[in-house]
């Protein structure tokens, strides 16, 4: 086996969504496809996802989520985060009403404050990483918000969704393309604070190349290949996180954070992950790169 190039996180990402995505994510760890996994605390399995990770002692983050389903904060019911339903306002709704300025960050802070201990509450445990749904932890006004709430609750590690060579990928559709470049606007701006608030954060990112039907054993090579290519080579190794949706399809009107599972849970995608994430093609590709999968705690050191 050659020489450590790579310390890869794996994390497994919704976990709490639904039973099946429960299910799913629990096999990939088993056979070892992913390290880690992120916790949705208004998930409808969340209880079921807490217990799982116990039995299988597989580490565990918050997946912190303003932008799906209803709020965890009892007094928030009523507030900016949420319409008139008393959902959140959806991956792109959230983002009109920050730019707007109708969302409260005093808000932000409660539920971020709120999710951090109903993740407690379940797992019996601090998390051991704590990242955004959809992305939604590098928004401006939310990235110090945040970064201030990891700090106070010594949460040391987060993600930063920049990843090399994806404006090279043609498979992206535009729109998708679009909103992935903000992203990486939104990631690139957060970095400073993330420093100021001394957390952590692997070296690397990939997963927005690579996401449902894009996955495959050559596509993450090739994202392995854009991410490796930054190492020195005296260096030592490189640390990244592979953000992956595994699971099995959800079923109508099962799952979801409190408004049912959206179409890409319903869909094939999360299954076709699960598969390449346990293809020992994807093994030999590791071994021959020399990346080894890790835990955020096995960053530590």
């Amino acid at each position: 086996m050659p020489q450590s190039r790579m310390q890869l996180v794996v994390t497994g990402d919704d976990f709490g969504y639904c039973a099946r995505r429960n299910q799913g994510l629990v096999e990939c760890f088993l056979s070892g496809g992913i390290t880690t996994v992120s916790l949705l605390v208004n998930g409808s399995a969340a209880p079921q996802a807490a217990e799982l990770a116990k039995r299988h002692n597989i580490p565990i983050g918050l997946h912190a989520n303003l932008s799906e389903g209803v709020p965890v904060c009892s007094g928030l019911q009523l507030s900016s985060l949420v319409d008139h339903r008393g959902l959140f306002h959806g991956k792109m709704g959230f983002r009109r009403c920050l730019e707007r300025g109708q969302l409260c960050l005093t808000q932000v802070e409660m539920e971020l404050r709120a999710q951090v201990r109903r993740f407690i509450e379940l797992t019996g445990q601090h998390p051991q990483h704590m990242d955004g749904h959809q992305h939604v932890h590098v928004l401006p006004g939310v990235r110090g918000v945040f970064a201030q709430v990891l700090s106070d609750l010594s949460i040391p590690f987060t993600r930063v969704p920049v990843e090399a060579g994806l404006h090279s990928c043609p498979w992206i559709p535009p729109p998708l393309r679009s909103f992935y470049s903000q992203v990486e606007r939104d990631a690139l701006d957060s970095i400073p604070v993330f420093t100021k608030y001394s957390l952590r954060w692997p070296d690397a990112y990939l997963g927005l190349s690579t996401m449902g039907q894009n996955m495959s054993v050559s596509s993450l090579q090739r994202a392995l290949s854009h991410a490796l290519s930054a190492q020195s080579p005296a260096g030592p190794p490189l640390s990244a996180e592979l953000m992956v949706h595994p699971g099995y399809p959800s079923l109508p009107g099962e799952g979801g954070c409190g408004e049912g599972p959206d179409d890409f849970s319903r869909s094939a995608e999360r299954q076709h992950e699960l598969t390449v994430l346990t293809d020992p093609g994807l093994d030999a590709l590791l071994q021959r790169e020399g990346v080894q999968r890790c835990s955020f705690r096995d960053l530590r050191s």
